[in-house]
């Protein structure tokens, strides 16, 4: 047995939104989970609820637990906080699973379908995400904060930022240039003179590079069905490998489904799911044409391979999300080289250069735009030391009587 004697939680003021998980065991090993978006209310979730329930346990027994803390009276198949604790802590059991047999988590999962698997760089900045509300009002006189950032980049220039990416092996981006528009009508309209401002990054990119690069545009669940189905078509034009989330919300099955039937462009949903049920359901549907996922927020890893199974079985490929912390990043990066239809991991580069290196000991390496397999056992990082010891750190512990 590997009975569980702690569960520990770690936030710090400068990141609100990001919290930690670390699960002790009488093996003398610590796993680390990690989740995205209202810290306080996981944290809560995770000391009042799932810490008495947990605490004493078996940590090998990861479906068991999984299956336990995905199916709450209220909150299932959603990515509310229930379900976020539940993602945390059962990356941190996958941690530790990987870590008592020296094995990757990859290999504990089943094994790698490849050994290093292809980047796309989400154009965000520094400080994006930083209040848990990507930014959106970034204009072309905006300025950059460095070499790196990304999303002010795509607003000024989207070709010589596509010839940046490409000078560093990166063969993928996603941008977002329609945003901006959205609030003007809540979304349900989106008027032809913004519409073209926002095709002007993608015209951009395809004069500047040509067909080098592929591009992604996130539509970030904002827009109306007659509003995406204008902008969907519209990117059909500039052979946009994506549109991400086009319509709020992203659970809409019939909505989805109506919608790719109205354009060529291919939709990728939902990094906003949870479960099982609701990827089912768009798949039965056909209403997705890539299937992405973030394992802070879907219900860890046990869950996540389930749905990069369901993908496998329509034969649609996967692509794990992360625009949120390098817990998941190493997560997905895992999956991603497990899942036999796994096509993309998400990278941010702006961050991987900055603040996800302060905060956790090792990062994906990155080759020529190929993000190759970790060899260190379990995930392959843990919080840096300094972390929990820092003035504006809330570290709180539940332990076993």
């Amino acid at each position: 047995m590997s009975r569980i004697t702690c569960l520990r939680t770690i936030r710090i003021a400068e990141r609100p939104n990001l919290i930690w998980v670390e699960i002790e065991t009488d093996e003398g090993l610590t796993g680390l989970g990690e989740s995205f978006r209202g810290a306080q209310a996981v944290e809560a979730v995770l000391h009042e609820q799932v810490a008495p329930w947990l605490l004493g346990r078996d940590a090998r027994q990861i479906e068991a637990v999984s299956r336990h803390l995905m199916t709450p009276y209220l909150g299932f198949h959603s990515a509310g906080a229930e379900v976020r604790a539940a993602s945390a802590v059962d990356l941190a059991l996958w941690d530790l699973m990987g870590q008592r047999h020296g094995i990757p988590v990859h290999e504990a999962l089943g094994g790698a379908s490849r050994l290093a698997i292809r980047a796309y760089n989400t154009c965000a900045g520094y400080a994006y995400n930083t209040s848990g509300v990507a930014r959106r009002d970034i204009g072309a006189g905006d300025r950059p904060a460095g070499p790196y950032d990304d999303q002010v980049a795509f607003m000024r220039d989207a070709g010589a930022l596509a010839e940046s990416l490409l000078s560093e092996g990166y063969s993928a981006m996603k941008i977002w240039p329609f945003d901006i528009y959205a609030p003007a009508s809540g979304g349900h309209l989106i008027t032809l003179e913004d519409l073209k401002a926002g095709l002007e990054p993608f015209r951009k990119v395809r004069a500047a590079v040509g067909d080098r690069i592929e591009v992604m545009c996130e539509l970030h669940s904002l827009w109306g069905a007659h509003a995406a189905a204008r902008i969907c078509r519209a990117l059909e034009d500039y052979g946009v490998f994506w549109a991400e989330d086009p319509l709020n919300k992203m659970d809409d099955i019939g909505g989805l489904a109506d919608l790719r039937r109205q354009t060529r462009t291919p939709l990728c949903g939902s990094e906003t799911l949870a479960g099982t049920v609701p990827f089912r359901q768009l798949l039965a549907a056909d209403a997705i044409d890539i299937v992405m996922l973030d394992l802070a927020w879907c219900g860890g890893l046990t869950e996540g391979r389930k749905i990069a199974a369901l993908a496998e079985s329509h034969a649609k490929p996967v692509a794990p999300h992360d625009c949120t912390g390098p817990v998941t990043l190493m997560a997905g990066l895992h999956l991603a080289l497990h899942a036999p239809t796994a096509i993309f991991q998400e990278v941010v580069r702006a961050t991987l250069a900055t603040w996800y290196r302060d905060l956790v000991t090792d990062l994906p390496l990155i080759q020529q735009g190929m993000v190759q397999a970790p060899t260190a056992p379990g995930l392959g990082t843990a919080l840096r030391p300094e972390i929990r010891r820092r003035e504006d750190a809330v570290v709180r512990q539940s332990r076993a009587g």
